[in-house]
Parts: C-alpha cells; structure tokens; sequence
C-alpha cells in the first residue's frame, strides 16, 4: 500500500469513528466538574503529591476542613476544559520532598490520561502541570493557625 492509500485510509476512518459519547440515539455530555474530581482523584493516586492547588486554594480548603461536617474538595488545584470529544487539564500540585518532580509530573500526567479517558470517553489532549511548592516533613509539624 503506498503512503498516500495510507494517507487516505487514515483521514476516512478517523472522519468516520464513531465515538462512544455520540450516536445516532443521543449524545453523552460529561461536565467539567466530573472531569475535574477524576483528573484530581487520580492525581492524588501518585506517590510524592502531597496535595492539589496554589497557596490561596490551599488556605481556603484548610478553613473548609475545619467546618464541621464539610467535604474535602476533589476539584482543588485541578481546572479543565472539555469539548463535545476531548478535554484539557491544568493541576496545580504542593509535591513531597525528596521525590523526583520530573518522575512525578510523568506519573500524574499518565494516571490523569488514563483514568479521565477511561471514565469519561473523553481524549485528553493535555495535561499541564504546576508545581507550586515542596512539602518537607518539618513544614508538616508546623500550626499555620487555627480558626476558632
């Protein structure tokens, strides 16, 4: 088969792949707030992520947990944008340190890839990743304060 058979062939099935949030009985819409909780959830998955956002959503999310009865938020640090087939991730993450942040980023990036598109259907064309700060064991042990 020459390349340009191949050339062809490929243009025609990716115009004719049918996709599993689209058919001829309807259509499957997956909102962003999903797309976020898989993206964050599974980017907690990974060894060496302490926890998701900048400083500003990390402090809002310290008062949240202190109100009684309050959820933590899977969506923290995690802003995506999804179309009809595919959606984009943006994950801000406070590492742990000693880990190898380049090995981390990789590991989240796949994990993120791989549970959003097997939960979803969705095909994720990026994941961007923002590594805000690196958690020791002493900054643990340390009171930022308490609201009372």
């Amino acid at each position: 088969m020459s390349t340009e058979d191949t050339t062809s062939v490929t243009a025609l099935e990716t115009a004719g792949d049918p996709h599993p949030l689209v058919s001829e009985q309807g259509t499957t819409t997956i909102s962003e707030v999903v797309v976020a909780k898989v993206a964050g959830l599974a980017a907690r998955e990974i060894a060496g992520v302490h926890e998701l956002g900048g400083s500003t959503a990390r402090a809002v999310g310290a008062v949240r947990e202190r109100i009684p009865g309050a959820k933590p938020s899977h969506t923290q640090g995690v802003s995506v944008e999804v179309g009809e087939r595919q959606a984009a991730v943006d994950l801000d993450i406070v590492a742990e340190y000693g880990v190898a942040l380049a090995d981390m980023a990789i590991a989240v990036r796949e994990n993120v890839i791989a549970s959003v598109e097997r939960m979803t259907g969705l095909g994720v064309i990026e994941v961007n990743i923002v590594v805000h700060d690196v958690v020791t064991e002493t900054d643990d042990d340390e009171d930022p304060g308490r609201v009372q």
